[in-house]
């Protein structure tokens, strides 16, 4: 899924609390070899700010332009790109995405509520399933181009069908259309929801893992049972921190709500009971730091515990890229974890034996 709202969250609280509109760009088609795939945002200020992208940056100043129109008239308007002509030079850079984009642009300001950004938002904070409706396409009055819905909302002209597809769209993995033909297409956008990272051991070497993942707009929770280590000062970027002993650790917190856990603490008995505990509970990905040895050792110890891990546990944890600095090693698992996010897509794992 491309809607990624963390990328557009600072510049849309700073414009909020100064109560300036923005315009919201919604990919909501592509042609051919593009950047982005459609659901991708692009938040533009009053004064042509911009947070995400929908390009690499050859068309967001563009499309600056177009969205300072619309912040001006508060009238929505869908932006066409065609780069599919080899020949072309968009305005000699020569993109050569050879790809094409229907972008939709609508104010978020007072007038309209700060919607659909308002609604995202709180869902993206509580961590909740959600979804917009916004009229893409439309030849009926009562829809006007740019007009955003919720589940249950909208007025009578707005189909029971379509009603339907709203309700259901928080549960979609991608972006969808509903259409009514010669009437309304209606673009149905589920928010992309930030993976939780669970780092169990706070030693220095989780620092720029939880760094990472911050950049990555990843929501990550640290836990270790040695005070000194487990601390804000030290975790700045660590959306939560936990002081909790290894035995006690599903007592501190609710495992199912992670959808990674990476087991770090470099003191064999720590790691034995986070292995034990996450094996007890339902999280997807299990990553184990450190050679295969040890790995079969600590399975050794935990018997059947153990064997409740199999298909989950990545050990030793991280793609194979060659590194062996902190900062690599933290690159491979963020990368694993994003590979098994996307289906395994992207790399290969590092062999589980040697």
């Amino acid at each position: 899924m491309e809607s990624d709202l963390g990328p557009l969250l600072p510049l849309w609280e700073r414009e909020r609390a100064a109560g300036r509109p923005v315009a919201l760009g919604i990919l909501t088609r592509t042609l051919g070899s593009t950047y982005q795939r459609p659901g991708a945002l692009l938040l533009v200020s009053s004064r042509g700010e911009y947070a995400g992208l929908i390009s690499g940056g050859c068309l967001e100043g563009d499309l600056a332009e177009h969205a300072r129109a619309v912040i001006e008239s508060g009238r929505a308007r869908v932006i066409d790109y065609d780069l599919r002509d080899p020949n072309d030079l968009i305005w000699g850079l020569g993109a050569g995405c050879e790809g094409a984009m229907h972008v939709l642009l609508v104010r978020v300001g007072p007038a309209e509520q700060w919607e659909p950004l308002r609604r995202l938002a709180q869902a993206y904070a509580a961590h909740s399933p959600a979804a917009v409706g916004l009229i893409a396409e439309t030849d009926d009055p009562q829809l006007p181009l740019g007009a955003v819905f919720g589940a249950g909302e909208g007025p009578d002209a707005l189909s029971d069908a379509a009603r339907a597809a709203l309700a259901a769209a928080p549960q979609a993995d991608r972006p969808l259309w509903h259409r009514e033909p010669g009437r309304y297409a209606l673009f149905l956008l589920p928010l992309a929801l930030p993976p939780r990272l669970l780092l169990l051991g706070a030693g220095p070497d989780a620092v720029p893992l939880t760094r990472i993942a911050r950049e990555l707009h990843w929501k990550v929770t640290v836990a270790d049972h040695r005070a000194a280590f487990a601390t804000a000062e030290r975790f700045p970027s660590a959306h939560r921190i936990v002081q909790a002993r290894p035995e006690a650790l599903d007592e501190a917190l609710t495992l199912s709500a992670f959808e990674a856990a990476v087991v770090m603490s470099h003191q064999l008995q720590a790691d034995r009971e986070y292995l034990r505990a996450l094996a007890r509970s339902a999280v997807p990905y299990v990553g184990l730091l450190g050679p295969p040895a040890r790995r079969d050792r600590l399975l050794a110890e935990l018997g059947e515990d153990g064997e409740r891990l199999a298909g989950r546990l990545h050990a030793p944890v991280g793609l194979n890229l060659g590194g062996r600095s902190p900062q690599a090693i933290a690159v491979s698992i963020a990368a694993e974890i994003l590979a098994q996010r996307h289906l395994d897509q992207a790399g290969s794992r590092r062999p589980a034996d040697p």
